[in-house]
């Protein structure tokens, strides 16, 4: 549904576009498109159709009120100077604001996961992936799975589990910073996220119900201007 509401949201911009262009060109009306800061736009508009269909309200919000501001700018109300200065400040009091209320109101599902993350993290036996301005790939085909520490800084790290064994349930302590991380899990398997992001998140893609796993991983994701995705499908 929120697919459908952004591509209907970009087709009317696209349409409204087209109609002043076309009205501008037989003289029906005279509209100026490239008024001082029209390319603000792209700013602007992108994050305001996010703060209705996307999940990360909070790096949208910040783009937007920098749009503004750039715009504001571009008219003279102030300077360029200032501008950043205000869009810093800005980020910067949001981001904190954001770390305060998730770390104050957290979900009963990462509560959950805090619990089974210390019940079942000793560090020791866990396997570990790191990518720093690169990739990494782990595949495991018929190994069991002991748990993991990824890594990804300006780079990604792709862990596929779709072929491997489970004894227990287990840990992954996923951090990304400028980066991604993909995670493919077999499908009867549950997966229990906690997420703590600063303009990223943590996003479980895989379709259907699957509550019945007899085993569970429980991923702990953090980081910023990044991501984690769990699915099922095989490929990239």
């Amino acid at each position: 549904m929120k697919k459908q509401l952004k591509s209907i949201i970009w087709g009317v911009a696209i349409i409204a576009l087209g109609v002043i262009f076309g009205g501008n060109a037989l003289g029906l009306f005279n509209i100026n498109v490239f008024f001082d800061g029209w390319w603000t736009l792209f700013i602007i508009i992108p994050s305001l159709v996010g703060l209705v269909t996307d999940k990360d309200k909070i790096s949208n919000l910040i783009f937007l009120s920098a749009g503004i501001i750039l715009l504001l700018a571009a008219q003279n109300v102030f300077s360029f100077d200032v501008a950043w200065k205000a869009i810093l400040a800005i980020a910067l009091v949001v981001a904190g604001i954001a770390i305060i209320v998730k770390s104050l109101w957290k979900k009963d599902g990462d509560k959950e996961v805090e619990k089974k993350l210390r019940d079942l993290n000793d560090g020791k036996s866990m396997d570990s992936e790191m990518a720093v301005f690169s990739g990494s790939d782990r595949t495991y085909n018929g190994e069991v799975f002991p748990g993991a520490n990824l890594t990804a800084i300006f780079g990604s790290v792709d862990l596929d589990l779709k072929n491997a064994k489970f004894t227990k349930d287990t840990v992954i302590k996923a951090f990304c910073l400028f980066g991604g991380i993909d995670i493919k899990v077999p499908e009867d398997v549950q997966v229990k996220i906690k997420s703590g992001f600063i303009f990223g998140g943590a996003s479980d893609d895989r379709k259907g119900n699957h509550e019945k796993g007899k085993y569970t991983i429980y991923i702990d994701a953090a980081g910023g201007f990044g991501g984690v995705s769990v699915s099922d499908k095989d490929g990239k």
